[in-house]
């Protein structure tokens, strides 16, 4: 068992296991790559200043950006050789004065003093649809006959989302706008949504891109992943439902999304990988097929807090029941030549299990309004409130050792 000489609280998702990688500001500090320790966050670029990265040829300028984009075109073996400089220096046992002179020189800050941001510079943004059971519970929402579209387990299926308005943990965002048609009515209104939603979701950023033109075989697309984050893709249902077919979704879902701030690197998630589902009833073809563990055990949970009152959770789910992986949706997206690049953002889709509980969605747990949930505070919720905050947690533990992602938070203002 590894231990570091910076204490870190039981069931802290930010183990000496995790390093995760981010980018903070402080009111004294200009913006800096960082990791984080327990309530602690690591300026990298200060790391480097006391010489500990002196050995590794890389630009120590990168850990000054305002996002992790040039840090992480410097390639897979400066993130992790500084990564591992990292882990090692934390598991030392430095004396006492060693310990207040790393505080009093900024390397170690006290994480309720930094303010996070967005990790990275996203270009291009694709929710994908790879939750079987998510799939099935909308189809037989609106397609009792036919709830599984004939070609969704042959294929990823996904839609490019709106980059531009991914915004980090703990940014609210005001209830949107747009055109939907009630059922009563024989044509659309137009105000704000009545059908607010969150999608529990897990996504992967970009390490390394791929030429327009070039496609990344499915045995090579984990050299091409920085690493995981929570992910909420906040939905207006029935501005989506008016308005998807036949393109699909567009301004129920571009108003807002949402990411954790620390960036779960793929070697802190080796201990927890798990096999896909099987796809022994329909085949898939051949550069799709993959071995091996490409699945994770991440336990999720989503919590809906109303104004002012104690937060109830309503969900409880795990990454292990997407039937597509994150390889198969990156080589899919690239097989017709289409070109990723450092930073791109590649979301899961809806996280759902089997039980009801396990449900990633509002839409799926109220049974699109029919079958209300209960509050700790006595209310209900068919679909989520003005200032209710949704909450979203996610970590894999096993043998001692604990990686999570923190939280992804947002609340719900009143429209404009």
């Amino acid at each position: 068992m590894k231990t570091s000489w910076v204490t870190v609280p039981d069931h802290s998702d930010f183990s000496i296991y995790n390093i995760p990688f981010g980018v903070f500001t402080t009111p004294t500090t200009a913006t800096r790559v960082a990791s984080r320790i327990g309530d602690y966050a690591v300026d990298v670029f200060v790391f480097a200043e006391l010489g500990f990265l002196n050995d590794i040829p890389f630009d120590k300028n990168v850990l000054k950006k305002a996002t992790l984009n040039d840090f992480i075109a410097c390639g897979n073996a400066v993130w992790r050789a500084v990564r591992q400089k990292l882990q090692d220096f934390l598991t030392g046992t430095p004396a006492t004065a060693k310990i207040q002179e790393y505080v009093s020189k900024g390397l170690l800050l006290p994480i309720e003093k930094v303010q996070s941001l967005l990790p990275v510079e996203i270009g291009d943004y694709t929710d994908f649809y790879s939750s079987i059971e998510h799939a099935t519970n909308v189809g037989s929402m609106f397609r009792p006959d036919n709830p599984l579209l004939p070609n969704w387990k042959h294929i990823p299926i996904g839609y490019h989302g709106r980059a531009s308005s991914i915004v980090v943990s703990g940014t609210n965002f005001h209830r949107p706008k747009g055109q939907f048609k009630l059922p009563d009515q024989e044509n659309p209104s137009f105000g704000a949504s009545r059908q607010m939603d969150f999608e529990l979701e897990f996504a992967f950023i970009i390490g390394k891109g791929n030429a327009l033109g070039t496609t990344i075989p499915v045995e090579k697309a984990e050299e091409h992943i920085f690493g995981f984050v929570l992910f909420n893709d906040w939905s207006a249902r029935d501005i989506q439902s008016w308005e998807y077919q036949p393109l699909g979704p567009f301004l129920g879902k571009n108003f807002c999304s949402s990411m954790s701030a620390w960036v779960v690197t793929l070697d802190a998630l080796a201990p927890f990988r798990v096999a896909m589902p099987t796809h022994d009833d329909t085949p898939i073809l051949p550069y799709l097929q993959e071995t091996g563990n490409k699945n994770f055990d991440i336990q999720l949970e989503v919590a809906i807090q109303p104004q002012g009152q104690t937060e109830t959770v309503i969900c409880h789910s795990n990454t292990k029941y997407l039937y597509w992986s994150a390889t198969q949706q990156l080589t899919h997206h690239t097989v017709n030549g289409c070109n990723s690049r450092i930073g791109d953002v590649y979301a899961s889709g809806t996280i759902s299990g089997k039980d009801k509980n396990s449900f990633g969605s509002l839409l799926e747990l109220t049974w699109r309004g029919t079958q209300p949930l209960k509050m700790a505070d006595g209310s209900e919720r068919k679909f989520l409130q003005d200032n209710d905050t949704v909450i979203m947690r996610g970590y894999a533990e096993k043998d001692g050792m604990r990686v999570g992602f923190g939280e992804v938070v947002g609340q719900v203002l009143p429209a404009l």
